[in-house]
């Protein structure tokens, strides 16, 4: 998928001297505080609202990271 924003920065970044970078891809990010009895149903769940809600998945792709409190 095209990154409009993502191309502008690395063009910038190029223009900057920065040639060693080859891509760059612009995102958002989403932080959840879940409480579930395992890391796999939180897994689950984030992943299920991420594809329910927060992400666009024909022109957004998402992954999930569980950071254990």
């Amino acid at each position: 998928v095209f990154d409009p924003q993502g191309q502008t920065i690395a063009d910038a970044l190029h223009a900057m001297g920065y040639n060693g970078i080859q891509d760059v891809r612009q995102g958002k990010y989403f932080e959840l505080d879940i409480e579930a009895s395992s890391l796999d149903q939180v897994r689950a769940m984030a992943a299920e609202v991420a594809d329910k809600l927060l992400a666009n998945t024909v022109i957004e792709s998402f992954r999930v990271e569980v950071d254990p409190l």
